[in-house]
């Protein structure tokens, strides 16, 4: 008897250790504590791959059956060179999530002649303008919102205050700080490569409100043309702790002068068990002068 009770004493204690490492942390004003270094790297495309195009979620056997492969066709979303913990818990086929074809939604006219002017100067670049932001070492995607996962060094420290929270990317290490001690915006004529992030708490989960972006200075095209940017963008993120280890993170973006309609996403970020390393950014440095030079010796 003294056996099976210490047996059953045991098996509560682990349980309850179990239960108090799952439960998410709170921050000193009672508000869920994101603070701490955070991946993003997913399997799941930004977009549903054309094969996928009527199935929003993978079956529990396709989900098994990816965990098996390691590398894929070009529409595969193995293909990813860093893909964390492979599927989402929610088993989607994208993280856009509206449109329902998981697709982005059209450019409009003048954003889509935008964007092809920006490719067509991005292979023939004849000035430092004309390449990408991420070569020129300004900016790189995963920074700006919504805060989309790259096929590498998709991490994020965020640091929290009662006041702010600042989110760093490992990517070029820009630092985005989100105010909690304001609810306005800049004045319209103040333009930022990252927006203006005002942030509130909507019960458990900090929802995220930015807009005064700039121009970008051309970004349609660049890393892979993930998505549309001009100073008309509006995004609003969501965070929310699923437990200690897990955050879920929605956004909605609207930008009437770049796309046709809004559109949505999700995705989980992960806690990373290291901090993200230095980034040293040194295509601006050697590289790109190099392939300028090389642009121009090409024959037209």
């Amino acid at each position: 008897m003294d056996t099976t009770a210490c047996f059953f004493g045991f098996l509560a204690f682990s349980t309850a250790l179990s239960v108090v490492a799952q439960t998410p942390q709170r921050s000193a004003g009672g508000h869920p504590d994101f603070e701490g270094a955070w991946s993003s790297a997913t399997a799941i495309p930004l977009e549903r791959p054309a094969r996928l195009k009527d199935q929003p979620f993978y079956t529990p056997e396709q989900a098994a059956q990816m965990q098996k492969k390691t590398r894929g066709a070009d529409d595969d979303p193995l293909s990813r060179l860093e893909t964390g913990s492979l599927m989402q818990p929610s088993l989607r086929t994208s993280i856009i999530t509206d449109p329902p074809n998981g697709l982005l939604p059209s450019l409009t006219p003048a954003a889509a002649a935008n964007q092809r002017d920006r490719v067509d100067r991005l292979h023939k670049a004849a000035a430092v303008k004309d390449m990408g932001l991420q070569d020129r070492c300004l900016l790189f995607p995963t920074s700006v919102p919504p805060m989309i996962p790259y096929r590498y060094n998709s991490v994020y420290q965020i640091v929290q205050t009662e006041n702010a929270v600042m989110v760093q990317s490992e990517m070029i290490h820009e630092a985005r700080i989100i105010r909690l001690d304001r609810s306005s915006h800049l004045p319209s004529n103040l333009r930022l490569w990252l927006g203006d992030s005002v942030g509130h708490w909507e019960g458990a989960t900090l929802v995220v409100d930015t807009t005064n972006f700039n121009d970008a200075g051309g970004f349609y095209g660049d890393a892979g043309g993930m998505y549309g940017w001009d100073r008309n963008m509006h995004v609003v993120e969501r965070f929310s702790l699923l437990d200690a280890n897990t955050i879920l993170y929605r956004f909605e973006v609207e930008d009437p002068t770049a796309y046709t309609k809004p559109w949505k996403g999700e995705l989980t970020m992960t806690r990373a068990l290291t901090p993200p390393f230095e980034y040293a950014c040194h295509e601006g440095n050697w590289d790109l002068p190099n392939t300028l030079k090389l642009s121009a010796s090409q024959p037209e």
